[in-house]
């Protein structure tokens, strides 16, 4: 008897594969009920959670479906493991490198009651990933290399988070870059810091409004174009704002507005967005899809991981 003939079935398209390089440190987050009074204490919550924001972005990128690694550092003591299984739960490959005399970075997170967040940074052994510890099969077949500016920044990670760029290019994976925090990027300065960011020629630009203004000064956003052809400066509540260089080298800007979300502590949340934002693009650009609708439901996607970030669970980190 003649074998059936199998129908036609539409080939689904493998997720993309995102290579994120960064932080994976403990986050003690602080979050009394009033205000802080000096020489006494206050009720509130302290807890112990995963941190980094390559942590953060790569935990999310793999929850939303891609296949994702980190390559980061951590110490050799209970907390680096702990944080190590953490990521691998949540369906990350963890590159680890486990660093002998440094303890596993660690980051002070205090949230005011109207959750105002400030930080103290302890970053150990987060710092101490070196270029030499990088390997090129770690790279092949990567849709996207992402990092957060942090990645560029100290010694001898920069050098690392550099040479990161560069083998994701030979790769052929386009750069994602996160300009993260306003603090360090411009420890030594605007222009060491527009330097810095002009020089990995980034496909993909994200940072918050105030990340914007600290990198501009007073020019307008549409600048950040100068530095990526496609830049997304997140604006929490109030969406996002999608700028992209058109195939003739005209701006093009869309304002995406979402729905509002309330919660009294908004740290990862961006890095969750870089997230949505990626695994969006990435799936609509292999698709040949990159006009201005895909950026739209990019954006989205982003405020969607967002929202999913602040309004469900946190776990503290298990120690036992």
């Amino acid at each position: 008897m003649p074998r059936l003939a199998r129908p036609n079935r539409p080939a689904r398209s493998r997720p993309p594969r995102v290579v994120v390089v960064g932080d994976l440190v403990l986050d003690a987050v602080l979050a009394p009920v009033r205000s802080m009074e000096s020489g006494t204490d206050v009720p509130g919550r302290v807890t112990l959670r995963q941190g980094g924001s390559a942590a953060n972005t790569a935990r999310w990128l793999a929850r939303l479906g891609a296949r994702t690694s980190l390559i980061a550092a951590v110490g050799r003591d209970p907390i680096g493991r702990a944080l190590v299984g953490t990521v691998r739960a949540d369906g990350v490959v963890p590159r680890i490198v486990r660093v002998s005399g440094k303890p596993t970075g660690r980051i002070g997170v205090l949230v005011s009651p109207g959750g105002e967040r400030s930080f103290v940074a302890d970053r150990g052994a987060a710092d101490e990933l070196r270029p030499e510890d990088l390997r090129a099969a770690w790279f092949r077949g990567a849709d996207a290399v992402h990092l957060p500016a942090y990645s560029l920044l100290g010694e001898p990670l920069g050098l690392a988070g550099k040479l990161a760029v560069e083998q994701g290019r030979v790769a052929g994976a386009i750069v994602s870059l996160d300009l993260a925090s306003i603090g360090p990027l411009l420890a030594r300065g605007r222009r060491a810091a527009i330097t810095l960011v002009r020089s990995i020629h980034a496909d993909l630009l994200f940072a918050t409004a105030a990340e914007t203004e600290a990198l501009l000064g007073r020019y307008a956003v549409d600048d950040l174009l100068d530095y990526a052809p496609i830049a997304i400066v997140k604006r929490g509540a109030q969406g996002a704002t999608v700028l992209a260089l058109d195939a003739a080298g005209g701006r093009l800007r869309h304002e995406v507005a979402t729905a509002a979300v309330t919660a009294s502590d908004s740290t990862g949340a961006g890095d969750a967005f870089d997230a949505g934002f990626l695994v969006t693009w990435l799936t609509a650009r292999r698709a040949g899809r990159t006009g201005p609708s895909a950026l739209h439901r990019a954006a989205l996607a982003g405020h969607r991981a967002a929202a999913r970030h602040l309004t469900g669970p946190r776990s503290e980190l298990p120690l036992g």
